[in-house]
């Protein structure tokens, strides 16, 4: 598989998990969800259904789901402007137009007196054929307002992100991070699937075609029952005693269709963190079981997660460097790196980013999800919300300094890689 497109699976799907763990939960909210967007930026590719614009953009350093309410709300319907009214079956409000209204001819002008479409969705005014008749009109909830030609729906205050609980609110925000680890664990469980679960049975897997114990005569599915005199019971026995004895002759005994036998096999000499070690060109043996690929799942989901905590650490306590962050540059060259070994490689890399990706939103940091979640929490011990341009003030700050380090981060990858 190449590396770009390597790259844009791995990027894509971590995005858009992550992204519809949103889209998911504020649907389930009952919020407006006005885009589901991969990438920043001039949109690529654009697709409408039902109430949503799907879109791609062209800048790949994330995506958004965009929510009713979150961003001020579509143009204000003021007393004195000239509207045309189209209808549904029900005699209620389906389209606003502001301009261009000669390209409606079946549409109502009338001269507003009063409008509200986010609590009362009423529309009060004049008609052109009802002089000095002032008449109230009725709202759709998904009427849709057009300006320029463009259709956009309108947003009642039950259906903007603002008019939930606390709780629907946190959850729609959590639910991003919370699919990217759902991700991870799902890809290690179908490594798990299809490539096995390493099994602490001190049976042979597979031989390499040029290693030792190919070569002694030993063969895949061999049970060590003891090597030079000691019982072996576990396979990490049988790993130490082959490292530790690199270029000695080793006595296997060994079970093989129920016969005990005995084979001597010399471990081959390699380099390893400045020392010699054995090897013998054997693979640990692995089960395919739903149940183990489960707890593999679980424990290497857990296990990366603590790592990544730790590296934040180091970071806090300046025992790693910011010059060793990574950003785009930098994955697109690991990716490429581990793409080399092997699909199921690259499906552990992925997972381990996603992880990461879910961690890092987390972060209490403006502009990030983890950021959010801390106003949240914040409202939940003063009962009441922070001003939300003050919030947005905040969260806007948070955004134009984790452009700035990205920026830095993407210069030290670029110096390290390529200069």
């Amino acid at each position: 598989m190449s590396t770009v497109l390597a790259f844009i699976i791995i990027f894509g799907a971590l995005v858009f998990f992550h992204e519809l763990g949103h889209f998911v939960f504020a649907k389930r909210a009952g919020i407006l969800c006005r885009e589901f967007a991969i990438g920043f930026g001039p949109k690529v590719f654009s697709y409408k259904k039902g109430e949503t614009t799907y879109t791609i953009r062209l800048l790949p350093i994330g995506g958004f789901v965009r929510m009713a309410g979150e961003d001020p709300e579509m143009v204000e319907i003021k007393p004195g402007y000239r509207i045309g009214l189209l209808f549904d079956k029900a005699e209620k409000v389906d389209k606003i137009i502001l301009n261009n209204k000669e390209k409606y001819p079946d549409a109502r002008i009338v001269e507003v007196e009063y409008a509200d479409i986010e609590h009362e969705l009423v529309i009060k005014g004049y008609a052109d054929d009802e002089d000095d008749v002032l008449r109230t009109f009725s709202v759709n909830p998904d009427a849709t307002v057009v300006e320029n030609g463009a259709e956009t729906q309108i947003a009642p205050y039950n259906r903007q992100f603002a008019s939930k609980t606390l709780g629907q609110r946190a959850m729609a925000i959590f639910a991003g991070p919370m699919m990217n680890f759902i991700l991870a664990f799902v890809v290690f469980v179908i490594i798990a699937l299809l490539q096995g679960v390493p099994s602490m049975e001190p049976v042979l897997g597979k031989l390499t075609p040029d290693g030792a114990a190919y070569e002694a005569g030993l063969k895949e599915g061999d049970k060590v029952v003891s090597i030079n005199g000691s019982e072996i019971s576990t396979w990490t026995d049988v790993v130490e005693i082959i490292r530790k004895n690199p270029g000695e002759e080793l006595n296997f005994t060994i079970e093989r269709n129920g016969k005990t036998m005995e084979i001597k096999v010399t471990p081959k000499v390699q380099e390893a963190e400045g020392k010699k070690i054995g090897l013998i060109g054997v693979y640990s043996p692995v089960e395919k079981s739903p149940l183990k690929a489960l707890t593999y799942g679980a424990k290497e989901t857990y296990f990366w997660t603590k790592e990544i905590f730790v590296m934040l650490g180091k970071l806090v306590t300046g025992q790693f460097s910011i010059d060793s962050l990574s950003g785009p540059v930098g994955i697109y060259v690991s990716t490429d790196t581990v793409a080399k070994s092997g699909i199921y490689y690259l499906m552990k890399w992925a997972s381990i980013l996603s992880i990461n990706l879910g961690i890092m939103n987390l972060l209490p940091i403006p502009a990030l999800d983890g950021g959010r979640l801390l106003f949240f929490a914040v409202e939940a011990v003063r009962g009441k919300p922070i001003d939300r341009q003050k919030e947005g003030m905040v969260h806007f700050i948070g955004f134009a300094l984790l452009m700035l380090l990205m920026l830095v981060v993407t210069w030290n990858d670029i110096q390290r890689f390529f200069l």
